[in-house]
């Protein structure tokens, strides 16, 4: 499961995530990072499932951290997508790209949600939800 977690202030210097790891077992993957001295942002990819998942999902709130799970990462109308292609350099998790027959491709699984790809389409055929 994806998840964003978005510390604040009072947590952002404490080693939560290692700590969950540590108790749960759960090898967290981090797909992507904004840290500084006042908050903290990262997408996770959390490899577990029913109780376990539960249990690292309640580690995170017990810990203070703000835990939002991604029901959708983007949304592309594709009446409106030219697959021009101004949407797949950037991306950087190459979670869009060139289907064989030059239409544009969209892997949910690799894509974090950073928004760079809604920003730089030229007739904004792709919004974060």
């Amino acid at each position: 499961m994806k998840v964003k977690l978005i510390y604040s202030r009072e947590v952002v210097e404490k080693p939560i995530l290692a700590d969950i790891v540590l108790k749960t077992n759960v090898l967290i993957n981090i797909l992507e990072a904004k840290v500084n001295a006042q908050k903290g942002e990262l997408v996770v990819s959390i490899p577990a499932t029913g109780d376990k998942l539960k249990e690292v999902l309640s580690l995170f709130k017990e810990a203070g951290v703000q835990v939002q799970e991604f029901v959708e990462t983007l949304r592309i109308n594709w009446d409106k997508c030219m697959a021009c292609g101004a949407c797949i350099s950037p991306c950087p998790t190459r979670a869009l790209s060139f289907k064989e027959d030059w239409t544009l491709g969209f892997d949910e699984e690799k894509c974090v949600a950073c928004g760079i790809c809604a920003t730089v389409c030229p007739v904004k055929a792709i919004t974060m939800p």
